[in-house]
């Protein structure tokens, strides 16, 4: 029996992982090194791209439930991102560069997966395939996989924020906090008065964006990675209700809270780099140095890395994929990671973690699990296979996705917990009854 996975992202690695550890030989066809698409900067697999954050660990939120079904199926993201995270908050973010070795080495020291570096022009005549190529995929593949699909084959942009030296940020304007004094002081936050907003947003709205690629243009721009340019002309206060709230948040220098601020996040380990968080953008290089150094203690700030804008193809699940990503019209493909529609880097993850484990379920003529909607496992595929949806969007882990409880609760946060209780329950008593 052959099993081929397209892509060593995380969903493809993921994939490669599950099936090869359950003793089935995997080829994994990965283009990089050879090849590097616009956005990924490594060699490595599972190289995260827009941010090293993996959203909030806490199991009474979306994300952090996601991450504990996930590692309670086996995950090797998670239990990677475990081994590597840096300090963070309540959330769950990582050394990129040591997560993504650590990732490579499970890979190739597992017996069971031959790596192929090559790029991928036409979907391997295998009996299982796993096409987890990624949001970038381009080319003859892409080609393929719109034969494949028909006419239900979209494309969106997604964009990545600046990263910015720490010990070029100015102590004197910015300050350690975490939002509502949660968890450790983790994050930088550059505080802003209401001049120095608007002053900040006028030039921001006025600055020139980077000229797109020929093969980038016509493509729409999914909301949820929407440039922080973008957002700050649909209003004065659009970015300061988003990315720039201030909530939660006092400045010591005042005692007040801010007008808005900007947070940054530990990009590393060591702490010496850190990213703007919501800053995705495709300002040119000189408008960004220009414009965010307009932040309250960044007008000095070492920018090692600027944002810059990529595309990004996903295909329309709901008309093409069952509930385990395999085909309708063929059980044997699986669509795995961003290209399946869902949208974050543990969604990703998720998605080819039941991909491979679906296709070790049909190879040994066992049944393919079944998650309950109200898993944010089982809801993502369920929100992927709901082939009611008319205009389809990526989505990624959140409550509204859940069936609602049997009761209602009014206070979000026992609601939140009584929604994440729901589903570890039913993990925790996952085979008891076989």
């Amino acid at each position: 029996m052959s099993v081929s996975v397209i892509g060593a992202g995380l969903a493809g690695c993921e994939a490669a992982v599950a099936v090869a550890c359950s003793g089935i030989k995997v080829k994994l066809y990965e283009m990089k090194p050879k090849e590097m698409s616009p956005a990924h900067k490594t060699s490595g697999f599972g190289e995260l791209v827009c941010s090293n954050s993996l959203k909030a660990a806490r199991i009474d939120s979306a994300a952090g439930l996601l991450k504990w079904e996930m590692k309670t199926l086996g995950s090797v993201c998670v239990a990677t991102a475990e081994k590597c995270a840096v300090p963070a908050g309540g959330a769950l973010a990582v050394d990129r560069n040591i997560f993504s070795q650590m990732i490579t080495d499970i890979v190739k020291s597992n017996s069971n997966i031959e790596v192929i570096s090559e790029r991928v022009s036409e979907i391997p005549k295998d009996d299982y395939v796993i096409i987890a190529s990624g949001p970038l995929t381009d080319g003859k593949l892409a080609e393929e996989i719109k034969k494949l699909c028909g006419s239900d084959y979209l494309s969106f942009y997604d964009a990545a924020a600046p990263i910015v030296t720490a010990d070029s940020i100015d102590f004197s304007k910015a300050f350690y906090a975490s939002r509502y004094d949660k968890g450790d002081s983790d994050y930088i936050n550059c505080p802003f008065n209401k001049a120095e907003y608007e002053s900040f947003h006028e030039e921001l709205v006025g600055a020139e964006s980077a000229q797109l690629h020929e093969f980038d243009k016509g493509f729409t721009v999914y909301e949820g990675c929407m440039p922080i340019e973008v957002l700050a002309k649909r209003g004065l206060d659009a970015i300061r209700f988003g990315p720039m709230k201030p909530v939660g948040l006092r400045d010591p220098n005042t005692g007040h809270r801010p007008w808005a601020v900007v947070q940054l996040r530990k990009e590393n380990k060591d702490a010496t780099m850190f990213n703007l968080v919501g800053f995705q953008t495709n300002l040119k290089f000189a408008e960004q140095k220009r414009v965010f150094s307009m932040i309250p203690g960044l007008q000095n700030a070492d920018f090692v890395r600027y944002g810059v804008m990529h595309r990004n193809s996903f295909i329309n699940s709901p008309k093409l994929l069952n509930a385990d990503f395999s085909m309708r019209t063929n059980g044997n493909i699986y669509f795995a990671g961003q290209i399946s529609g869902v949208e974050g880097y543990m969604e990703s993850a998720s998605s080819g973690l039941i991909s491979g484990l679906s296709v070790v379920s049909k190879i040994k003529g066992q049944a393919v699990l079944q998650l309950p909607k109200f898993s944010m496992i089982g809801a993502l595929c369920g929100y992927i296979s709901d082939s009611t949806v008319e205009k389809f969007q990526p989505m990624g882990a959140n409550f509204g996705v859940l069936p609602p409880l049997e009761q209602s609760i009014r206070d979000k946060k026992e609601r939140y917990m009584a929604l994440a209780a729901r589903s570890v329950n039913w993990f925790n008593n996952l085979g008891k009854d076989e």
